[in-house]
């Protein structure tokens, strides 16, 4: 029956049946989806509140806070993950706050330690030191050096050295070295390096110790010379007793030689008596076994007492030997016998190493700057000798020290005046201060402090 329709009718009909049925296909999908969000609206919402709370997690976390104590819902596998990632957190939290107590305890055992310490990363690169590390490196107080290389710290090539020899080890153990190296000035270090591993992984980190051992090196060198120019000292005066001695003992029949040999003799026992003498009281100044007795000291008294002891050793030697000392000049604190010991041997020096028509000059003079005189005063010993080679100076004060040592022994110096002399001052609080040029004469300075000044102790 289609067929007997027009073909324009059918294709109009077929038209409007389609149109209704998209129609419905439309609003079927849209109900659907209605439905739909209607239904996972809830499912939705829980999963936006797991992932709100998993962020303020990770934030606390990043915060190294610990995370807020939401109630996680655990009637889902979510909210059962919420739960665990939560506890995962308080542990790490935890932690996080151990290792912070753990490192202020570090950094302040650092920080109290005297030797330096320096903390090294796999590659040598630094990534803590404390104040000793930089004191003794002579680095910034503010500078930050974490990262950067070691060579930075200090570029002693013996000391890169042994950097280098640590960081490519892969040993356990501990490595030490012992040498002097510049920084600028000349220190002696004893160092020792440790390595830092985490079980079962090579080692990340390395800690080195710097033992600055500069005054232990010389005090042993210093009581090495010391033992060895007391053996010679003592070996001098020894022999020539020894060897006169049993001349005399075999017998010598000119009586002229006899008593020159015994006036040698006693010579060489006077020598070694005083040396005795010396150590003795060098001994005990050292060890602060001489109690001061102050008093007030008047300048000019004090030179004129010391220098009429010398006048006939330097009438002997051909030295004029003046005292200008004003006699207004304050009073001084000061033990009478030990700054008397201290005056009566800078003048023998002087006269010593005066030559014949030479001058000995001892004065006192208030200090510049000092108005009154309260502040202390300046006691000055001026000749004009052959004066002292400048590297000589600053070892004058050294126990045995010489710089004409065959002319000190002809004289008969101990080689301890100077010594006596120093350790005496600093029992005053005082200062001491030796300047010369050859050819042109030595002064010496002695300050001792005023009334005003804090007092000595009574002990070294």
């Amino acid at each position: 029956m289609l067929s007997l329709l027009p073909p324009a009718l059918v294709l109009a009909a077929l038209g409007s049946v389609g149109a209704i049925s998209l129609v419905w296909v439309v609003l079927a999908i849209v109900a659907g989806l209605a439905a739909g969000s209607f239904c996972l609206y809830p499912v939705a919402s829980a999963w936006a509140r797991h992932a709100e709370r998993v962020a303020a997690v990770a934030e606390a976390i990043g915060r190294h806070e610990p995370p807020s104590h939401l109630v996680p819902d655990e009637h889902d596998p979510l909210g059962r993950a919420e739960r665990r990632l939560l506890e995962t957190a308080d542990t790490v939290a935890e932690q996080m706050a151990a290792l912070e107590e753990q490192r202020g305890e570090f950094e302040a055992i650092l920080r109290s330690m005297t030797e330096a310490v320096v903390v090294t990363g796999a590659r040598g690169d630094v990534v803590l030191l404390n104040g000793a590390a930089r004191r003794l490196f002579e680095l910034a107080p503010e500078a930050d050096y974490r990262g950067r290389d070691f060579v930075e710290l200090c570029r002693d090539p013996r000391l890169q050295e042994f950097v280098g020899r640590v960081t490519a080890a892969q040993a356990d153990g501990v490595m030490t070295g012992e040498f002097p190296i510049q920084l600028p000035a000349m220190r002696h270090l004893e160092m020792s390096a440790a390595p830092v591993r985490p079980v079962g992984r090579m080692p990340a980190a390395r800690v080195f110790v710097f033992h600055d051992i500069s005054r232990l090196k010389s005090s042993e060198t210093a009581r090495t010379d010391f033992i060895a120019n007391l053996t010679h000292e003592l070996r001098t005066p020894l022999t020539a007793l020894y060897g006169y001695a049993e001349t005399l003992a075999k017998g010598v029949d000119d009586p002229a030689t006899e008593r020159r040999f015994l006036g040698i003799i006693e010579r060489q026992a006077r020598r070694l008596a005083r040396l005795i003498d010396d150590l003795i009281s060098l001994s005990d100044l050292e060890r602060g076994l001489t109690p001061l007795k102050l008093d007030p000291l008047i300048p000019s008294r004090v030179l004129e007492e010391a220098a009429e002891l010398m006048r006939e050793q330097a009438r002997r030697s051909g030295v004029i030997l003046e005292v200008k000392c004003p006699q207004d000049l304050p009073e001084v604190p000061g033990d009478r016998d030990r700054i008397h010991q201290v005056m009566l041997n800078l003048l023998d020096n002087a006269i010593k190493y005066t030559p014949r028509g030479g001058l000995v000059t001892a004065t006192a003079r208030i200090p510049a700057g000092d108005g009154d005189g309260k502040g202390g005063m300046d006691f000055v010993v001026i000749d004009t000798g052959e004066g002292i080679p400048a590297a000589d100076i600053p070892r004058l004060t050294e126990r045995f020290y010489r710089v004409d040592r065959a002319r000190s022994r002809e004289l008969g110096g101990t080689g301890l005046g100077l010594a006596i002399v120093k350790h005496i001052v600093q029992l005053h609080r005082g200062t001491l201060k030796i300047e010369s040029r050859l050819r042109e004469g030595t002064t010496v300075t002695l300050w001792l402090p005023g009334a005003s000044a804090a007092p000595p102790p009574a002990h070294a």
